[in-house]
């Protein structure tokens, strides 16, 4: 029988600490993972070698046992000893009672259920007899935890439903989740699901699911971020006069003035009228209502006839301001 150096398996010293050695066979499990490596036996063999060696050096009473061993087959080794002459007798696990019998029969059990695909090896079984306590006797070895699968996807809604939040359903395999969309929220914002993605294994935590918000544009208003920008046609009467106007927004109808001689383009600012902050809901950002006059078509020749008359008095005007200046 030769020794098994479950120090060297691992990678580690043999002063390693507890969190080392969990550590190293983490990532050693990780790697060698028969799910990760299909059909490859030199690699389902170097994993259940792996956790052999976890099996002894996470257990204290197993190490202490083991490091003795070891300590014992160095000075044999050193003075010219073999494998052959190693008195492995004395080392070997003796049953003691009637419950270690009975541990001894579930370990012979275990054997018998791995006796096509091989389980631990004859150094651990002479050695540690029926101490397996991180095996799984239905697999034969002992996976690490996996985290579940994250789920990305895509929802699309409108930019009133930005504006007054909502909620959309999801199907997650068989179940269905709700996502709740919050007022204010931003195209493009990702909303993070936390534990609702795919099903951990062996223990491990689910995934996330990550839902991508699109907002739809829409016909009339565009945002830049918390601000809306609406424009409107006025008649040229009301530019050049003065008055009032209503428009409808997500929030209602609202009234606001339109100074007298606004020129065309002009821009009016309707604070707090725009979109709510997703970090507040409370506050606002503003409206911006950009004003365009819409001449009036089809006239008649009386108002043609004003609209001359008109012209002539701004030249007479302009010309008065000249001869004053």
């Amino acid at each position: 029988m030769e020794f098994k150096d479950y120090y060297s398996i691992l990678g580690v010293q043999k002063n390693a600490t507890n969190d080392e050695i969990k550590s190293a066979y983490r990532k050693l499990a990780n790697k060698y993972h028969p799910d990760k490596t299909k059909g490859d036996k030199k690699a389902e063999e170097k994993f259940k070698e792996i956790n052999e060696a976890y099996q002894v050096l996470s257990d204290p009473e197993k190490r202490k046992k083991y490091d003795l061993l070891g300590s014992n087959w160095n000075q044999h080794r050193n003075t010219g000893g073999t494998s052959d002459n190693f008195n492995w007798d004395e080392w070997f696990e003796q049953p003691r009672s009637q419950s270690r019998r009975t541990n001894k029969e579930s370990y012979q059990t275990f054997r018998d259920f791995f006796s096509q695909g091989g389980g631990v090896s004859d150094f651990f079984q002479k050695i540690f007899g029926s101490g397996f306590s991180g095996f799984s006797q239905s697999q034969g070895y002992a996976y690490s935890p996996e985290r579940g699968q994250d789920i990305e996807t895509t929802l699309e809604i409108t930019l009133e439903e930005a504006y007054k939040g909502t909620s959309r359903f999801l199907s997650v395999g068989d179940k269905k989740v709700e996502v709740k969309i919050k007022p204010g929220i931003q195209d493009n914002q990702i909303l993070k699901l936390s534990g609702l993605g795919g099903p951990g294994k062996h223990g491990g935590a689910n995934g996330d699911i990550f839902v991508k918000v699109k907002v739809k544009p829409h016909n009339k208003l565009e945002r830049k971020g918390d601000d809306l920008f609406l424009d409107i046609w006025l008649d040229l009467y009301t530019m050049v006069l003065g008055g009032n106007a209503k428009i409808n927004t997500f929030g209602g109808k609202v009234k606001f003035s339109i100074p007298p001689q606004s020129q065309n383009g002009k821009v009016l600012k309707l604070s707090n009228q725009g979109m709510p902050l997703y970090s507040d809901n409370s506050r606002r950002g503003d409206l911006y209502i950009k004003l365009l006059v819409k001449l009036p078509e089809n006239l008649s020749n009386e108002e043609i006839d004003l609209f001359r008359e008109l012209k002539s008095l701004r030249k007479k005007s302009a010309k008065e301001s000249i001869n004053e200046n």
